[in-house]
């Protein structure tokens, strides 16, 4: 698969890497010159200027992406990215900080795939230390899976089936479900799937994009 990295800072870095090293191919857009020498002597197929130019971003083929991420340290740039990459069918993640008020998360999450906090993680990684807890072995973990929250399309085939009943391949897991706008929690026996329902997710990267895939409305 084909992804555009835009931002090739400490998150975009590491997002880059993981990808690489799992097969895909990485195109990332950066506008400082010594982040745009690095990514270059890192390997990757390199266009540069900002991110938030329509003529840049067209630089990098957007519609022979099949997503792209916006992980600038730049909410505003990150936004304006998505924005573009939606016109083009791509899927669409956002890096933004979690010290922005829900007014503006909600403004943010309109019309983008996946909002991420890396903030988040860094906090869930030393907490897990200071427990006691030998983080390097969830970082093992996720450098071969990725977690992702799903929603239910309107129309989708799945809707009415049991969660737990879901035929998702076999590397891949659905540990949570929520209601749309209520929290998610581990699913009951019968819990029948609805519209807009979240599913959260852990597989290799293949067998997201087959789950979401089989979410999807049939034609």
């Amino acid at each position: 698969m084909r992804y555009v990295i835009v931002g090739y800072g400490r998150v975009g870095i590491r997002t880059a890497d993981l990808l690489a090293t799992e097969g895909h191919e990485v195109v990332v857009v950066e506008n400082d010159p010594a982040k745009v020498e690095r990514a270059r002597e890192d390997g990757f197929t390199v266009v540069e200027g900002d991110g938030a130019a329509t003529e840049v971003l067209a630089a990098a083929d957007l519609d022979g992406a099949d997503a792209v991420g916006g992980l600038t340290g730049d909410p505003e740039i990150n936004f304006a990215v998505c924005a573009v990459a939606n016109d083009h069918g791509c899927r669409t993640v956002l890096r933004i900080s979690e010290e922005f008020s829900e007014e503006v998360y909600r403004e943010y999450s309109e019309g983008v795939d996946e909002l991420i906090y890396p903030e988040q993680l860094g906090a869930a990684s030393a907490k897990t230390a200071l427990l006691g807890g030998d983080f390097s072995v969830l970082a093992d973990i996720t450098e071969t899976l990725s977690a992702a929250t799903l929603t239910v399309p309107d129309e989708s085939p799945v809707v009415g089936e049991r969660v737990v009943a879901l035929d998702v391949p076999d590397e891949a897991r659905v540990y949570a479900h929520g209601r749309a706008g209520e929290s998610m929690t581990i699913p009951l026996p019968r819990t029948a799937i609805e519209a807009g329902d979240q599913l959260a997710l852990m597989a290799r990267p293949d067998a997201v994009t087959t789950v979401r895939e089989m979410l999807q409305a049939e034609a």
